[in-house]
């Protein structure tokens, strides 16, 4: 029987104070008509930028736990959506999810969080980087930012990225297994007065042999979480059949959205967008198309 409601294992950490994870996945694809059914992968007590005491816990035992149970039930999913893992062991069981519990033409979707700015995050290893090149060949969508893109390819970061050189990268991404791959936080530099802070998103469809593009407005200001919330719209979008470009679109306009509604406002910025201003945006037709083949 089909799900009258889509229905999305995702595959998170829960922050306890954070607008990241699972507190940013579950509103987004809730809001998108979406049922977020989360699989813990740890909770902390915060997000990890910007806190230098957060506590975690690893949840890697109740993970088979769980899948145990959702096995039994027979559960099926027309998604599986993984972000942060906190084990090498973690990625078995997301690789067991999208192998036993996704349902017939489902869609296995990761983000494989590792690192930002050039460096690992906190709770990274070597070991976690070389068990996600193994994670990402079982997605058909991945959605690394582009130190990710960097660390996934062992190739050497860089504050500027060259066209061609990212097209071959995320050709050979791709190559391992996943058919779309998108590529956030780009530092294109192609263009002649393009400030070096700007960014780009830049996507590979391998059935089409495509390429799609979309820059990003520049807004001087950095909030944790915002990876999240792209991939977060990016997975709903995708799951309500919205063609690539149309759902990148909503991902970057929805994440820029949030960054303006937060800019100037007297808060932290650890503490991420303030989405609960715009998740009724979600709702609503798309205004513009700025996504273009490149």
């Amino acid at each position: 029987m089909r799900n009258p409601i889509p229905r999305v294992a995702a595959i998170h950490d829960l922050a306890g104070f954070a607008r990241t994870s699972l507190t940013a996945a579950i509103p987004i694809l809730s809001t998108m008509g979406i049922q977020a059914t989360p699989l813990p992968t740890a909770i902390l007590s915060t997000q990890t930028v910007g806190y230098a005491d957060f506590t975690i816990l690893d949840l890697t035992d109740e993970m088979a736990r769980i899948l145990d149970h959702w096995e039994r039930l027979g559960l099926r999913f027309d998604g599986v959506y993984s972000g942060f893992m906190a084990s090498t062991a973690q990625m078995e069981s997301a690789a067991r999810c999208m192998a036993h519990c996704l349902a017939p033409g489902g869609l296995a979707i990761v983000d494989p969080v590792l690192g930002d700015d050039g460096r690992l995050i906190p709770t990274m290893t070597p070991e976690m980087v070389e068990k996600m090149r193994w994670l990402i060949t079982k997605a058909q969508v991945i959605t690394p930012n582009f130190t990710e893109v960097c660390l996934l390819l062992g190739e050497p970061y860089s504050p500027e990225a060259d066209v061609d050189t990212l097209k071959g990268w995320l050709r050979r991404l791709s190559a391992a297994g996943p058919e779309t791959v998108v590529a956030t936080s780009v530092p294109l530099a192609d263009e002649p007065g393009r400030k070096a802070e700007c960014t780009s998103v830049l996507a590979y469809e391998r059935s089409f042999d495509r390429f799609w593009r979309v820059d990003c407005s520049y807004i001087p200001a950095y909030y944790p979480g915002t990876g999240d919330v792209f991939s977060s719209v990016l997975t709903g979008s995708l799951l309500q059949g919205d063609s690539l470009s149309i759902a990148l679109d909503r991902a970057v306009q929805f994440v820029t959205l949030g960054i303006r509604a937060t800019f100037g406002q007297d808060l932290p910025n650890r503490e991420g967008i303030l989405l609960e201003r715009i998740l009724d945006v979600l709702r609503a037709p798309l205004g513009s198309c700025l996504c273009r083949l490149a």
